[in-house]
């Protein structure tokens, strides 16, 4: 009988099914069960109490008690081999001290891991704590962690190449909401070359349950869609685009976010800001990169102008070989000794 995994993490654009996917191709039982932050679950009752209530510590607390004493006892009904936790910053200590009476238990981070305390809580307690930014993991191992760097990766089933026009030149899908940085280039770019391109940015930038007034009176409708988009269709914009625009958070100085690969997998061209990491993966100028205000306009400029074709093609390669899901479990699984 093949191993069991139980899969737990947060709703996030469907990352838990993607891992799930990785899984059960390299063999293994699977089981997802999902939680939303930061509040579970995240319904209309509970929206309302949180936006009434911000600061709630009470509501909060309830809910991360009731979905420990929930997720206790679907592990025990279930009896995994392994629990694999994308993020888990729900989870309580004692919870993990449970499931490793039974199980192998990892963590990966889809994000920093200083910028979710609640998941460094629990970082002693398992097997072993995979993050995605590398210079995380010494600061973790001085901690007595087990730490070990596992970038992110792309599932192939939702990222493929597809045969569409190219009609949209410049492209950005990904958050925007508190991601200062993201809005301040983004508008520069549609402020520079918004009236000369076909210009497209998706995510939500001045949501209405934010601010009302705002969403009123946003600016460039006709780029910024103000709205978030589903994975496959994401997938199909990217194959619409000449030039596909990745900005990373602060917290990405020796890592990539998953669009770093996902771009690449729809077979579509990236711009990225530059850090070491992403460059050794692209180390044949499959990508461009760019360093300041003004070389990313530039960079774009001449991307507008440039046949990119080959070079996305073989950066689409590249990942398919060596950067999807699968590559990432089956690394994952050795280093936990499996």
């Amino acid at each position: 009988m093949n191993a069991k995994v139980l899969i737990l993490g947060p709703t996030f654009f469907g990352y838990n099914y993607s891992i799930q996917r990785a899984f059960d191709r390299l063999g293994y039982q699977t089981k997802v069960v999902q939680y939303d932050e930061p509040v579970h679950p995240f319904n209309w009752k509970n929206k309302v109490l949180r936006k009434l209530f911000p600061s709630s510590k009470k509501l909060r607390e309830k809910s991360r008690r009731l979905f420990n004493a929930f997720i206790t006892e679907e592990f025990k009904n279930y009896g995994p081999d392994f629990v694999f936790i994308y993020n888990g910053d729900i989870l309580e200590p004692e919870t993990i001290r449970l499931f490793r009476q039974q199980s192998k238990v990892a963590v990966w981070m889809l994000d920093g891991a200083f910028r979710h305390p609640d998941s460094v809580a629990i970082a002693p307690e398992v097997n072993v704590y995979f993050c995605f930014e590398k210079s995380d993991v010494d600061k973790l191992r001085s901690l007595g962690i087990h730490a070990y760097f596992l970038p992110q990766g792309y599932d192939p089933a939702v990222y493929y190449p597809m045969a569409l026009k190219k009609d949209i030149d410049i492209l950005f899908v990904g958050a925007l909401y508190r991601y200062p940085e993201r809005i301040r280039l983004l508008k520069l770019a549609a402020k520079e070359l918004g009236n000369t391109y076909n210009m497209k940015v998706y995510g939500w930038y001045k949501p209405i349950y934010k601010n009302p007034v705002k969403w009123l009176f946003r600016e460039r409708r006709d780029i910024f869609m103000n709205k978030n988009i589903p994975p496959e269709e994401v997938n199909k914009l990217y194959n619409r685009a000449k030039v596909c625009i990745n900005i990373h958070h602060a917290q990405s100085v020796e890592g990539a976010n998953p669009k770093v690969f996902e771009i690449c997998g729809a077979g579509a061209y990236q711009l990225v800001d530059y850090n070491h990491f992403i460059a050794s993966v692209y180390s044949a100028g499959e990508v461009s990169f760019f360093h300041s205000d003004r070389d990313f306009i530039e960079k774009i400029k001449e991307l507008m102008t440039t046949d990119t074709s080959s070079s996305a093609e073989e950066a689409q390669r590249k990942v398919a070989r060596f950067h999807t899901f699968e590559c990432r479990i089956r690394e994952a699984m050795e280093v936990l000794g499996v």
